[in-house]
């Protein structure tokens, strides 16, 4: 560096020292009502300088101003609290074709379970897909519910697990295949069963307070101890709801199926997709809202000690006593 350009270097900042004196001097010189005044007139005013410094400043302000590329006739940035406002105010407001649904399905049941999906599908407002294993007959297609696919041949795949089924590997592929349909405007990816049945206007409250261009993994793990204790205490459950982000979604299509190759003992989807997801380092978001519910029978004990969250899904509809008696 010269010894002009560092003498000039050193004026500034004797500048800077002496403008922010002046201006504690003008501002708090007077009462706080006053100086509070002045600060609302500098964020909203473009010509604000002129409100604000005293005209014994103007000289310096116009020499000063230059040297960061500016001048007293443009407005400054806004304060920070302004900003944090206005970018919530530009946040998009979440909603419901937002989300795809990939829906884990069985052709042999689909004509029961069908209809516990009716009970929560809109379909003017939702998109999403059933996955099945084989095609059903033509008059189980219905308009008024989601579109029925075929998931893609999962023979070339290792499945060693003595005790599950192989039809593990095909479900958890479906987020892979909903995204690979390459839909636009999907910020969300809702992974659940064909007997789940979902709340979905709290889902999207639920999903509305969490940035969709991060890698998010959400859902809940088993209300069992033991079966947690098996499987996993940071696992989502896909028969409760499992809410996959767009960005994550991505991340996974380009190795999913490596992954899932690495994993052959393994027992079923939600522990293929959750050990794919923590090679990526996405820890689980737990929202109680989530149930996966593996019960049987009276739940009335488990329901009244619900904790304060919304109810976003609840698994197994079938195997639990009814709710509401009567």
């Amino acid at each position: 560096m010269s010894s002009e350009q560092y003498g000039n270097r050193r004026r500034c900042g004797c500048r800077v020292a002496y403008l922010h004196h002046r201006l504690a001097l003008s501002c708090f010189s007077g009462t706080t009502t006053r100086c509070w005044c002045h600060f609302k007139d500098w964020e909203g005013s473009p010509h604000s300088l002129s409100v604000l410094y005293p005209d014994l400043l103007l000289p310096i302000v116009d020499q000063f101003l230059p040297l960061l590329g500016l001048n007293r006739y443009q407005p400054l940035l806004v304060s920070r609290n302004r900003s944090l406002s206005e970018l919530g105010n530009e946040k998009k407001e979440l909603l419901l074709n937002d989300i795809v649904f990939g829906i884990a399905g069985s052709s042999h049941l689909w004509k029961q379970r069908k209809e516990l999906v009716r009970l929560w599908w809109r379909p003017l407002e939702m998109r999403g897909h059933v996955w099945l294993e084989e095609q059903v007959p033509p008059e189980e297609a219905d308009d008024s519910l989601p579109l029925l696919m075929m998931s893609e041949d999962i023979s070339g795949f290792r499945y060693t697990n003595p005790t599950g089924h192989p039809s593990g590997l095909r479900i958890s592929r479906i987020l892979t295949e909903s995204f690979r349909l390459h839909l636009p405007n999907v910020r969300w990816f809702v992974l659940g069963d064909d007997d789940t049945v979902f709340n979905v206007d709290n889902l999207v409250a639920v999903l509305n307070k969490y940035d969709p261009s991060e890698m998010m993994y959400i859902g809940t793990p088993l209300e069992s101890h033991s079966a947690n204790a098996y499987f996993s205490h940071s696992m989502a459950f896909g028969g409760g709801g499992i809410a996959i982000s767009y960005p994550l979604a991505e991340a996974l299509s380009n190795f999913d199926d490596d992954c899932i190759e690495r994993y052959p003992k393994l027992y079923g989807s939600d522990d293929r997709l959750h050990a794919c997801i923590t090679e990526l380092g996405v820890p689980l978001t737990r929202k109680h809202g989530f149930h996966q519910w593996d019960i049987r029978g009276n739940a009335h004990g488990l329901l009244s000690s619900h904790p304060i969250a919304p109810f976003v899904s609840i698994h197994h509809v079938e195997y639990v006593d009814p709710f509401f008696l009567g």
